[in-house]
């Protein structure tokens, strides 16, 4: 089945969210405290009688004067002011005007359908991504071309050590990108661990440049893995672990504790064994305190994390395990045989059932707790019904998926020839929507869409961050010196993975 193809957007067109956020918020003193007489009952049904100050204004623009503050401020403080203001951060269509403040008035949003879509969230999501991701100003790198240069000279020197190939000189150069008026010209992970991050600098009127304290910290971890990582995931709740999986057959856990520069907390495997597993590992899913790894020894592997990494399970999955998928009930895997597996961790024998529902290699899955969706190198999508346990649809595809990402009622792909395809999920019906091309040069290889945000990584040494509308927005673009195997998202937390063998973690500054 064909999908639609949407055009390249057009940066500068729409209002500038962040200048919206940056308003000066309206003064509260002026409102009644809750308990107060002339403000009891009060709400967007209700005649704001004998009111005075901002209650007295009709609620449209009550609802108006509110949209330019933070979201987080609608959830958490305006309840606290009175009645009437707290019946705001229950009113969808200030939602709807906000993210469509956020989105830029002639964009689609959101992408899927609206029916019990997240409003709050995804506003809350967006303005978060947006004042993370972008500024008025220019962001100045920390770092100079001269820094850069030496950092690519020392990884050309450790790839050739390791028997690599070099880095070809430029592949790393980053540019930047025009964002509603707000031009990114660098911004790159610091070099080395700690609590390092970018600087950004803030152009005053004079045109000296005045340090600011960015919204994000960056901290690399050196692994000490000797091959390139295919897989991370944050695990551990808030971002506070990150778990790698590589080409050197092991699997290692990081802490990521607000004071930690990403220390190792674990090799698993144990003493006894030379390795996590005895191939490459290629995936990671976890669900509670199991973490799953699946690799090319065809095996996936439990380990528990409240217990410092000890092993609670090996299941041989007769094939290689390109992809898993962690449920509350049931674990998920895709192997090269076309199967898709699923496992009762908790029993002896622990297949359930083994499914074909594709003709070639498994290589990307989506799971809740009534479907399972797939995508296959024979370049199809495929619906699994659990409770009825029958296939319901298989879409044709002109290439294939390599990355997928499933929350709501959207799903998000990317596939080998670097464009995203968005469909929707409603009772067992996946629908295409629509296909956008946001600037990746070859396969996607990671991932992730919430209701307010997206983030994509490519082997083409790109990662990139999105609103999620149609066609996304692109708020930032980072160029790495080697490809990017793939990202997790936790909490605000984004882990990136190289194939020089290092990871990237950015978090909100404290």
């Amino acid at each position: 089945m064909n999908e639609s193809v949407a055009s390249t957007y057009d940066e500068q067109g729409g209002p500038d969210p962040v200048e919206q956020l940056s308003k000066q918020p309206p003064d509260l003193e002026c409102l009644q405290p809750a308990g107060h007489q002339s403000s009891a009952g009060v709400g967007p049904s209700s005649p704001l009688a004998e009111t005075s100050g901002l209650l007295s204004l009709p609620w449209e623009l009550i609802i108006q004067i509110a949209s330019h503050l933070p979201a987080q401020c609608v959830t958490s403080v305006l309840p606290k002011v009175c009645q009437a203001l707290g019946s705001v951060s229950k009113d969808i269509t200030a939602w709807q005007l906000r993210a469509h403040k956020l989105t830029g008035t002639q964009t689609p949003f959101p992408v899927g359908p609206r029916e019990d879509f997240d409003w709050p969230t995804a506003c809350l999501e967006m303005e978060q991504l947006i004042n993370s991701w972008t500024s008025h100003t220019h962001l100045l790198a920390k770092h100079t071309q001269e820094d850069e240069e030496g950092r690519n000279q020392g990884r050309q020197q450790q790839g050739a050590v390791q028997g690599e190939e070099p880095v070809p000189e430029g592949q790393g150069d980053g540019g930047g990108a025009e964002v509603e008026g707000a031009r990114v010209v660098a911004l790159e992970a610091a070099c080395g661990g700690g609590d390092e991050g970018v600087e950004v600098a803030v152009e005053s009127d004079n045109g000296d440049m005045q340090p600011t304290p960015p919204a994000l910290e960056c901290i690399t971890i050196q692994t000490d893995h000797i091959a390139q990582i295919d897989s991370v995931l944050l695990v551990g709740g808030e971002g506070t672990v990150c778990a790698t999986g590589s080409r050197d057959w092991n699997v290692k856990l990081w802490d990521l504790h607000t004071n930690s520069s990403g220390a190792l907390l674990h090799s698993l495997g144990g003493p006894r064994n030379f390795s996590t597993h005895q191939g490459w590992v290629w995936c990671l899913a976890s669900q509670g305190s199991l973490l799953a790894s699946g690799g090319f020894d065809s095996t996936v592997r439990l380990w528990d994390l409240q217990s410092g990494g000890a092993e609670r399970g090996l299941i041989r999955a007769g094939a290689t395990v390109l992809c898993l998928s962690y449920q509350s009930d049931v674990l998920l895997a895709g192997t090269f045989d076309k199967r898709i597996s699923m496992y009762d961790t908790r029993a002896a024998e622990p297949l359930v059932k083994s499914l074909r529902l594709h003709g070639s290699a498994v290589m990307c899955l989506a799971a809740d707790d009534k479907y399972i969706i797939s995508g296959s190198k024979d370049c199809s999508v495929a619906v699994f019904d659990r409770r009825a346990g029958k296939g319901l649809k298989k879409i044709q595809l002109k290439s294939y998926l390599l990355s997928m990402s499933y929350s709501g009622s959207e799903v998000w792909a990317g596939d080998n020839n670097g464009l995203l395809h968005s469909y929707s999920m409603q009772e067992g019906t996946l629908k295409p929507l629509l296909q956008f091309d946001v600037g990746h040069k070859a396969l996607i290889t990671g991932i992730h869409r919430s209701p307010g945000s997206l983030y994509t990584c490519s082997s083409d040494s790109t990662l990139k961050v999105h609103v999620p509308c149609a066609p996304p927005r692109t708020l930032c673009t980072m160029y790495h010196e080697a490809g990017v195997n793939g990202l997790s998202v936790d909490a605000g937390v984004l882990a990136v993975a190289t194939r020089d063998m290092f990871v990237e973690v950015w978090r909100p500054r404290k």
